[in-house]
């Protein structure tokens, strides 16, 4: 089954500037995580933008939606940064593509120790493959519908609103 990820940006594909001492963007991480997880099956990976999601505007949210549409696969995973990940979801839900839409991100960057990056990402390609169409939200090992979900800062986790 062909897939196709999206990369916005967000903490997931921060990395650590040690001239600045910020954390920035470079390259989208998705390819080399890929290669270390030996992938099955077709992927395509496209990077929408790279940028905090604190940042995304309405105009960024509509080139994630024309990326969804213009997408030859039925499968998508959107790799977004998690602060405003389910108003992504809203807007991409409203277009009611017939598409398995799946977002995810990470609460630590991919380039720290210690990130959900990966397991995150591993967790939303599988979701993307099996799940009913519709657009979800993948974190912390869980899928959820993206109107059932809320990030609970406090613990750091993705938490379904029920």
């Amino acid at each position: 089954m062909s897939l196709r990820i999206l990369a916005t940006g967000g903490t997931f594909d921060k990395r650590y500037d040690p001239i600045t001492g910020r954390l920035g963007f470079g390259e989208s991480q998705v390819p080399k995580i890929l290669r270390r997880a030996r992938l099955s099956g077709d992927v395509a990976v496209q990077v929408v933008m790279l940028i905090d999601s604190l940042e995304m505007l309405d105009e960024h949210r509509r080139r994630v939606l024309d990326a969804c549409r213009a997408a030859p696969e039925e499968s998508i995973v959107v790799v977004h940064g998690t602060d405003t990940m389910v108003e992504t979801a809203a807007v991409l839900a409203g277009a009611a593509l017939d598409k398995t839409i799946v977002l995810t991100g990470a609460m630590v960057p991919f380039s720290v120790d210690d990130s959900d990056a990966s397991f995150n990402l591993g967790a939303a390609v599988a979701y993307a493959r099996t799940l009913a169409r519709g657009v979800w939200v993948a974190m912390n090992g869980l899928a959820r519908p993206w109107s059932d979900v809320r990030k609970n800062r406090a613990a750091g986790i993705f938490e379904s609103l029920g």
